[in-house]
């Protein structure tokens, strides 16, 4: 089971989840090797970070940019890029480590 699947049984049964990401993509809100804290909620809002799939692929945290009735959610990174549709959401993140310090929480940033 990759990190992936473990978080997603998390979010599954217990609600909550935790899990590193890495790369770029999210620069400046989440810096590489953040440790991320996830919920699973009723409702999802444009500016929410999440964990979703899209086109069969696991995309660890990236922004809800757009909505729509009939795709679903427009899923992308703090660079405008566009991953695209879905409407497979496992959580978001609440908060995010960075070295030990908080650098993100949902609602603000510190």
């Amino acid at each position: 089971m990759n990190k992936f699947e473990r978080l997603k049984a998390a979010l599954e049964s217990a609600g909550t989840g935790k899990m590193k990401a890495f790369g770029s993509s999210m620069l400046p809100i989440l810096k590489s090797g953040s440790l991320l804290t996830f919920e699973k909620a009723e409702q999802y809002d444009i500016g929410d970070i999440v964990f979703c799939k899209v086109k069969g692929r696991y995309i660890d945290a990236h922004k809800i940019v757009k909505t729509d009735a009939n795709k679903g959610f427009l899923i992308a990174n703090n660079h405008g890029y566009e991953n695209g549709w879905t409407r497979l959401i496992y959580g978001r993140v609440i908060q995010a480590e960075y070295q030990q310090k908080i650098i993100f929480e949902r609602g603000g940033t510190r």
